[in-house]
């Protein structure tokens, strides 16, 4: 699909909140490589200019950091940024942006195509958030998914998820699965350094690819590889976020420290996936979830 709906070259904005390491933010970021690759032009819009994936959006891609931490500062800049910029196209991923891009693109008067894209099931992410921010969640998405040109989801569960907020038809959006392109083969030197981290022979390792936040539930994940009769199996978190200290006070009181490894963040974890005997995905919920394919393409079984 050609996101500006026009034939040629076309500059294509793409807008975040930031590029933190997690999945949406990775398949922006390969989706922008093959727009550039198709001949267009394309620019990330950031709410903030941070992240684990900004150095590398930073060497291929003009970076503009809107500088607005609070989303109630958002359309003020963002109306900024079209006027100056005027983009053919835009591509604004994940609520509130989703429903903020196409209003302050009307309100500002700039006509571009717009498409918004989901990634994760808002229905089940703000659950807990009470009765009025569940009115604000289907009153936006209701306003803001029909004044874009296009609607897109990563499976056709989250379709349904969306439209039903929206009070739309499923009709009105399109399905379009995340990209998982194939990784370079991991040099020698890589796959040394993840059977280094390792620390045990092929048999039982058991890996998880994440960030560490509340909806990958990787407390249950723990206590799940705590219940393991196997004293030589090894469970190896790739990422990072707010939860590593909670995960590791957690490994301490299941006494399973010693065989609990936190690698940290991994812009390209297929070493971890190719040194692995088994990965788990123990999420309360996904929109797609990317790791399972990309544990699949490195023929790694998956649970």
């Amino acid at each position: 699909m050609n996101p500006s709906g026009v034939a040629g070259k076309n500059t294509i904005s793409i807008v975040l909140p930031d590029l933190r390491g997690g999945g949406a933010e990775r398949v922006n970021l390969d989706l922008a490589r093959e727009f550039a690759r198709a001949g267009h032009d394309v620019e990330f819009v950031l709410m903030q200019a941070r992240g684990e994936l900004l150095e590398e959006a930073n060497a291929f891609f003009p970076v503009i950091d809107l500088a607005t931490p609070r989303v109630r500062a958002l359309p003020f800049a963002l109306a900024r940024y079209l006027r100056r910029h005027r983009p053919d196209a835009l591509i604004a991923a994940m609520w509130p942006l989703t429903v903020i891009a196409p209003v302050v693109a009307r309100l500002a008067g700039h006509r571009c195509k717009i498409l918004v894209s989901e990634h994760g099931m808002l229905s089940a992410q703000y659950c807990d958030w009470g009765h009025w921010h569940h009115a604000l969640l289907r009153g936006s998405t209701a306003l803001g998914y029909r004044l874009a040109q296009q609607r897109v989801g990563v499976s056709s569960g989250l379709i349904q998820d969306m439209a039903g907020l929206a009070q739309m038809s499923s009709a009105d959006f399109h399905v379009i699965h995340n990209p998982v392109p194939m990784r370079p083969e991991p040099s020698a030197v890589a796959l040394e350094a993840a059977e280094a981290l390792w620390s045990a022979l092929a048999g039982g390792r058991i890996l998880t690819v994440g960030t560490m936040k509340a909806v990958k539930n990787h407390p249950f994940l723990l206590q799940a590889f705590a219940k393991l009769k196997r004293q030589d199996a090894r469970l190896m978190f790739v990422g990072d976020g707010a939860g590593r200290e909670a995960l590791l006070t957690l490994a301490r009181d299941l006494g399973v420290e010693d065989r609990v490894i936190l690698a940290g963040f991994h812009s390209d974890p297929t070493p971890f996936y190719m040194t692995a005997d088994l990965f788990v995905l123990s999420s309360n919920y996904e929109g797609f979830g990317n790791v399972i394919v990309e544990a699949m393409a490195c023929g790694t079984p998956v649970v």
